[in-house]
């Protein structure tokens, strides 16, 4: 129990001295002795927090960037009013900066037997698992002069997961998917394209997909028309060791990877063909396999919410096996990692050939928009100077990019903003020329 403000007021200004020379001991009686009747009563009258029951419901995920609603039900099986402050605590990171006390502070009264629900909203700025820390009460009595104080342990798990920013460009891919489907006008064909079925020539189409067999048998001239296969086998492979963590604009290389891979992951889950996710460094941080189509983007959404970079090397030779594990059968690999020259050249490259002679390799990785900012740069000496160290770094990237093509390897190296729509673009124009 505590004095509140207003209390400890008044037993200041009681404790004065009435006259001006001598301390007068009968009005400091007079007083505070109805001070401290008045309190005692309070304090009898103020509701017991420790009685109080407290149960959590709503929102368990949301994505980064946007809300979840906590409902938070104070139930009061005492005979007395309560009438509380009271206090929600989250992570720091549950808010933005700023916003915590208007959004975790509430007052609430509640009515003997009875309950009352409030709602803490929250709206994260980083993924990965917030969990509600205690529920801190304070009681007080109808004159507000004293109060109760207690905290209450009430489990809350919310996980934020990853914004997906590009999934603004799936009806375009898919738009693309289609065509190259043959659901279009648009028909095309590619070495490892499968049959779809037979149409009337048309003036234009090639005259290799004639099927004279069919036309023999009809009175029009008829020809094949192709699909890109379906069914293939895809793997994404997240490098989360020491360059995912760099930052590029406002988040980390492995944010934008990751929002690549996603985009990929529902494209080509539309496709027909079967996705799969490992996260590594020194070890599995990440696995999804064998997901039906219609569950893969959400186990991979989940799985990632949690993944944070590693500040190790990653080791490129146990990121090889395992990939190799995980992808028995020939299939697509998507390795998005960096094209930092060092990790490349003395941990990918000696493995690349184990990869490579099995299936077909795409690596995808984030450029810098702020380097080629610099390479234009000109004005002063200073920026003359920066352009130049701009010019060099992306000459060692390509370097890098063009040692990768040698093996055989699909290079895509774009920025943050534009990195998935481009992995999607290579996808399916890999897709057409029947190499997956």
């Amino acid at each position: 129990m505590a004095l509140t403000g207003r209390a400890a007021l008044l037993a200041a200004l009681g404790a004065l001295p009435v006259g001006i020379w001598e301390p007068s001991w009968t009005g400091i009686l007079a007083v505070n002795a109805p001070l401290a009747l008045a309190c005692a009563c309070d304090a009898a009258l103020a509701a017991p927090v420790r009685r109080l029951g407290l149960t959590r419901s709503g929102d368990t995920s949301a994505r980064l960037g946007e809300t979840a609603d906590i409902t938070l039900t104070v139930t009061n099986p005492s005979s007395r009013p309560l009438r509380a402050h009271l206090r929600d605590a989250w992570p720091p990171s549950s808010w933005e900066p700023g916003t915590e006390i208007a959004a975790s502070r509430h007052r609430l009264t509640v009515p003997a037997g009875e309950r009352r629900r409030l709602t803490t909203r929250l709206r994260p700025t980083r993924r990965g698992d917030r969990q509600a820390d205690r529920v801190t009460i304070r009681s007080y009595g109808p004159l507000g002069l004293f109060s109760r104080q207690g905290s209450h342990k009430v489990p809350w798990t919310v996980r934020v997961l990853p914004p997906f920013t590009s999934r603004k460009h799936l009806p375009s891919k898919l738009a693309r998917l289609r065509e190259l489907d043959g659901r279009t006008s648009v028909l095309t064909r590619g070495e490892g394209t499968e049959f779809d079925s037979l149409r009337e020539y048309v003036p234009g189409d090639d005259t290799r997909s004639i099927d004279w067999r069919a036309t023999a048998r009809q009175t029009t001239v008829a020809v094949r028309t192709w699909r890109p296969e379906r069914d293939r086998h895809i793997l994404l492979v997240l490098d989360t060791g020491r360059t995912s963590a760099g930052r590029v604009g406002d988040a980390p290389r492995l944010d934008a990877s990751m929002d690549a891979a996603l985009l990929l992951a529902a494209l080509a889950s539309r496709a027909g063909d079967r996705v799969d996710l490992l996260a590594y460094d020194r070890r599995v941080r990440a696995l999804v396999q064998g997901r039906a189509a219609g569950e893969v983007l959400p186990s991979l959404v989940n799985a990632m919410a949690t993944l944070e970079p590693e500040l190790v090397e990653t080791d490129a030779r146990g990121l090889t096996a395992t990939a190799l594990r995980t992808a028995p059968r020939r299939s697509l690999i998507v390795l998005l990692t960096s094209l930092d020259a060092a990790p490349v050249e003395e941990g990918l490259l000696p493995v690349l050939p184990l990869l490579t002679q099995r299936h077909t390799v795409l690596v995808a990785s984030v450029a810098d928009p702020h380097i080629a900012r610099m390479a234009t740069a000109r004005g002063n000496t200073e920026a003359v100077y920066e352009a130049a160290a701009a010019a060099q770094a992306q000459t060692e990237r390509h370097r890098t990019a063009e040692q990768l093509q040698r093996h055989g390897v699909t290079v895509v190296d774009a920025t943050p903003d534009e990195l998935a729509p481009v992995l999607a673009d290579a996808y399916l124009a890999l897709k057409a020329a029947g190499r997956l």
